[in-house]
């Protein structure tokens, strides 16, 4: 695990496009509290399962056919690691902190898809798919999360349970312990649902978060 996310923050330091174009420190958090700002990497774990949000280049076989979203049972997987970034008509600059009700957009770090979703049925429970689309210069607002903290907490850290509505649908991201057979056996189906539910709840986990921007 520490030379995965030692790697990673190397990954980072040579390739994040910073506004100032100079280079700033990268950190992998290993305790509880981290700060997560925009432009960090992490992986988000859903709390009952202790699965972890996890795209790769293989799309569904009904509804969309864009790229499928699951949850990975593995800890060490990179296909788990997602960017943290803010809509395109936000403000907000690399290094921010993010707090409840922002609207965020989750970006695979490795195929550069965006976490999406829509009306289609989800491949096993019918509610609504989550996929991943577009790319680096392709987004709408079918990639929109607004971030809910659980509790009377303002500013999301690591280890904090949270949700993520989708802003088109309403849905809550969420995922259960209903299964793929094939494909992606083993990992569990995620998917977009109207109500609160226990099976809603996230938290950041490993990653590589950057330090909180302190220019005013």
């Amino acid at each position: 695990m520490a030379l995965s996310l030692f790697a990673l923050s190397l990954f980072l330091f040579l390739t994040l496009d910073l506004d100032d174009g100079s280079p700033q420190a990268t950190y992998a958090a290993t305790s509880e509290g981290v700060e997560i700002t925009f432009g960090s990497v992490m992986k988000l774990m859903h709390e009952k399962t202790k699965f972890r949000l996890h795209s790769h280049d293989v799309p569904y076989g009904s509804g969309s056919g864009q790229q499928s979203v699951t949850g990975f049972p593995n800890v060490d997987d990179s296909n788990s690691y997602w960017i943290v970034k803010p809509t395109p008509d936000s403000s907000a600059k690399q290094g921010d902190v993010i707090e409840s009700g922002t609207l965020i957009r989750l970006q695979h770090m490795r195929t550069r898809r965006w976490l999406h979703s829509h009306l289609h049925a989800s491949p096993i429970s019918g509610n609504m798919e989550v996929s991943c689309f577009g790319g680096d210069d392709n987004s709408d607002t079918g990639d929109f999360w607004g971030l809910e903290i659980e509790g009377n907490k303002k500013i999301w850290k690591q280890d904090q349970r949270i949700r993520l509505r989708h802003v088109d649908t309403g849905g809550y991201l969420h995922s259960h312990d209903k299964k793929y057979s094939r494909i992606a056996g083993g990992q569990q189906e995620v998917c977009g649902v109207r109500d609160k539910r226990p099976d809603n709840i996230w938290l950041a986990t490993e990653g590589v978060y950057l330090p909180v921007n302190k220019a005013k």
